[in-house]
């Protein structure tokens, strides 16, 4: 039987029925020392010393009424004239639609005595109020101090005449796979709820650019959003956010995003009311295997620049074809290390910059720009998927080609200036294909020079076979995505 794999946020409008889940540990001979640690004889000191500062949120907002069709009868269904002679009969098809109120369940965790709550943006996204509810049966409105939808993280502020019990950021990156882990929150609307568990496995990506979440097999369900995920010493290293589920219910894999990515947002929500992460300019890609083969690299790592629009990369001189090996002092092994530590690095400071280019290592100070700010403006002209016919000149590497001319750049909606040879046609049968590259493709530069007509691929083609290279990297575009390929020339 296959199942159908399901990613659900975990809030939730209405409480259902829960189901335990046991933990049982089996070991096995090895032939290296393995260092075992029995689980914890009970959970309960750490419940009962947290569970002050974790607090259930309850979130009301006024829904427009649907005007179209009926919620009891699918849109198309066969049985939708049916329904709606039923209802006009007995005089309710005319009815006006009108608004309603609805509510939804969330968690979360309050981080200071002077009640700043964290919580997952989607818990309280389009709430007109928001309840807090305290472990000790005590309730306080809650005002939105800010939100980042890259992270799912929300800050919420109650005002309280006493000092609230609050909890500590761990950190995250110290978790390793099989360390112990609890869970609380308001699951499935029941209230106040403990759960444990390890965690499974780190550094998982879902959606977001700024991805680094911990997976658990502690039991999480819908409303344990925002909740917190401790670890044994009762500091939080994790925000419940979301399940991998066939049926909607918990199956053992959920995801917390890691604490050493929310601590950095909720202190610039607490500080400025929004994020400000630092801005590099360039799109980047991976260096695989066959890419640091075509460049010369002993090592497939750091993050390979595609292109260099106007901004803070261009204004320090990076260049299309460098790769970035340490950014501010951080070695780079993929595009997300560089991503989270540009993102984290200082605006408006010059960081230092060491880059591949040209088979040699060059230092480059950059001064980052504000993402946000940054956000927005244009990018390059996008590219119809399709194309109108063209001749075909010549092929090679399984692709055929055709020279950029004004009439393909005018029919493809690209600047005058633009230079390069456009794919026609890609042999479903090659490495080109598998890699890619489709029927519109625009391949700008090979070997790291440009491409201007068909004769200067020939000739890179040609310099990679007398140097003994494998591999020839181009740089293509698809749609004005820029990207670099390897393709063999053997």
């Amino acid at each position: 039987m296959q199942l159908t794999k399901v990613l659900f946020r975990s809030k939730t409008t209405r409480p259902l029925l829960a189901i335990g889940l046991g933990l049982g540990l089996a070991m096995g001979p090895t032939a290296s020392a393995v260092y075992a640690f029995g689980a914890p004889e009970s959970f309960a000191d750490l419940a009962e010393g947290v569970s002050p500062s974790v607090v259930n949120i309850t979130t009301s907002a006024v829904v427009a009424a649907s005007a179209e069709g009926n919620p009891m009868v699918p849109k198309g269904s066969p049985f939708e004239e049916l329904f709606k002679d039923f209802m006009d009969q007995n005089g309710q098809g005319q009815a006006p639609a009108e608004p309603r109120r609805e509510e939804a369940l969330g968690s979360g965790f309050v981080v200071s005595a002077d009640g700043y709550i964290v919580t997952n943006n989607h818990v309280i996204e389009g709430a007109d109020e928001i309840s807090i509810e305290f472990f000790s049966g005590k309730k306080l409105d809650a005002k939105v101090v800010g939100t980042d939808l890259k992270t799912d993280i929300a800050l919420l502020k109650v005002e309280s005449d006493t000092p609230l019990p609050f909890v500590a950021f761990g950190d995250s990156d110290a978790m390793r796979v099989g360390d112990w882990v609890m869970a609380m929150g308001n699951p499935l609307g029941q209230g106040f709820s403990v759960s444990a568990g390890i965690v499974s496995a780190r550094g998982r990506e879902l959606s977001g650019t700024y991805d680094d979440f911990i997976q658990t097999d502690a039991a999480i369900n819908k409303g344990n959003s925002g909740g917190p995920l401790f670890n044994m010493d009762g500091q939080v290293i994790g925000v419940n956010t979301a399940i991998l589920s066939p049926t909607g219910g918990s199956i053992g894999i959920g995801f917390s995003m890691g604490s050493n990515v929310v601590s950095k947002v909720v202190d610039q929500l607490r500080q400025y009311g929004e994020t400000r992460r630092g801005w590099l300019g360039v799109r980047i890609q991976d260096v695989t295997p066959d890419v640091a083969e075509a460049i010369g690299l002993s090592e497939a790592k750091g993050a390979l620049i595609t292109d260099v629009p106007d901004g803070p990369a261009k204004d320090a001189g990076l260049l299309s074809g460098d790769v970035i090996l340490t950014f501010n002092g951080t070695a780079v092994g993929d595009v997300r290390d560089l991503t989270r530590t540009v993102a984290d690095s200082p605006i408006g400071e010059a960081v230092p910059v060491v880059v591949l280019r040209d088979g040699a290592e060059v230092n480059v100070s950059v001064t980052l720009g504000r993402r946000e700010t940054a956000e927005g403006e244009s990018e390059l002209a996008a590219v119809p998927e399709a194309m109108p016919e063209a001749p075909q000149v010549a092929q090679i590497m399984g692709l055929t080609l055709s020279p950029l001319d004004d009439a393909a750049k005018e029919a493809m909606g690209l600047p005058a200036n633009a230079a390069g040879v456009v794919v026609t046609a890609v042999d479903v049968a090659s490495e080109a294909y598998s890699k890619g590259l489709r029927e519109g493709d625009i391949i700008t530069e090979a070997g790291q020079k440009k491409v201007s007509a068909i004769s200067d691929l020939e000739d890179r083609v040609a310099e990679a076979k007398e140097a003994g290279r494998k591999s020839l990297l181009l740089l293509v575009r698809t749609n004005g995505d820029p990207r670099f390929v390897a393709l063999s020339v053997e």
